[in-house]
């Protein structure tokens, strides 16, 4: 099996490093080319890191003379990141992008239609779709057991420093658009489309920092809400992270989302005279290999063409849509997608 052939273009990214070592773990799939990052302080903090040791730099123009390329990751800053995987797109290489997918709604969907037109595979790295608790509760979900949803809560909460809550300055909705984009792609995936999104940004103004470093979005639906909360200074943020699904039939929640990923369940069978005490019982919901193993795997696998990508052009254009609408963006996050 030929080795595909792949540049990491961009290392800004919180993700950057992570992603680049899961990939080189896999060296039967992938052959790392080389890494290209057009800002040299973005480089030089990067550059001694164990993720690209022994790697070659190269410029930006060396890179895209390459030939024989299969695929990009594109581990940019967040802001650049649709202009870097346009050029990929435009090179004829398959994109791994990391979340969330910029902030401009129609050129993200320009770019998609060119690859789709093209053929080129498009993931972004929203990590927690290969969560083996996510993968449970949508099994539960799209079996029906546990009856009509009613309500999704979610939590994504950390303890950033002061100088990384400033930083959130640079994006709409802050702390809604750096992590908030996780818990939107989760709620999508049960729920689909709102009806309705209300957002609310605000500041936590700790250590004087003005940004909107904790916000809180409502996606109504015609039976239920789900909730987004956010929150960069938060203690015990990381393992208070959660996902809670509320069904007419039983309940799931997931707390923390990882490290170790810990499930509950209650389910209205075993509830039945329990109704005023605890009733749930732990889950096991599968081996969880690493954060990133089988997202890049996976990509591998799609752009192979062994498998079809699981989340379309359609379905990233629309995630970046709501992300968007909860970060408070006027979109029309319900409207058609011409993909």
């Amino acid at each position: 099996m030929r080795k595909l052939r792949v540049v990491h273009f961009g290392v800004a990214h919180d993700h950057s490093g992570l992603t680049l070592e899961t990939v080189r773990k896999f060296p039967d799939l992938y052959e790392v080319v080389g890494v290209c990052e057009p800002c040299e302080s973005d480089r030089k903090r990067v550059e001694n890191q164990p993720a690209y040791a022994g790697l070659p730099w190269m410029s930006e123009e060396e890179l895209f003379a390459l030939e024989n390329i299969d695929c990009a990751l594109v581990e940019g800053d967040e802001l650049r990141a649709l202009e870097d995987a346009e050029k990929c797109i435009e090179k004829g290489w398959h994109v791994h992008m990391d979340k969330p997918s910029g902030t401009d709604c129609a050129r993200l969907e320009k770019m998609l239609q060119k690859a789709k037109e093209k053929g080129l595979v498009f993931q972004t790295g929203y990590m927690y779709r290969y969560n083996p608790a996510m993968k449970y509760i949508l099994k539960k979900v799209r079996s029906g057991e546990l009856g009509n949803i009613t309500s999704i809560e979610t939590s994504m909460g950390v303890r950033h420093p002061a100088e990384k809550r400033d930083w959130l300055n640079r994006f709409p909705g802050g702390m809604m658009f750096f992590l908030g984009c996780h818990l939107i792609d989760m709620i999508y995936q049960i729920a689909g489309v709102p009806e309705k999104i209300i957002p609310q940004m605000c500041s936590t103004m700790a250590d004087g920092v003005k940004a909107p470093d904790n916000g809180f979005a409502a996606m109504v639906y015609p039976h239920g809400v789900a909730t987004v909360r956010v929150n960069a200074a938060e203690v015990n943020g990381y393992n208070r992270r959660h996902l809670v699904v509320c069904g007419t039939k039983g309940t799931i929640e997931v707390r923390p989302l990882e490290c170790p990923t810990q499930v509950k369940e209650a389910t209205l069978e075993r509830a039945k005279g329990l109704d005023w005490s605890d009733s749930k019982f732990d889950v096991f919901p599968g081996y969880f290999s690493g954060r990133y193993d089988e997202m890049m795997t996976e990509f591998a696998a799609c752009v192979r063409g062994d498998m079809q990508n699981p989340f379309d052009y359609a379905y990233e254009a629309r995630l970046q849509r709501l992300v968007m609408a909860a970060c408070g963006a006027d979109v029309d996050f319900a409207g058609p997608i011409e993909l």
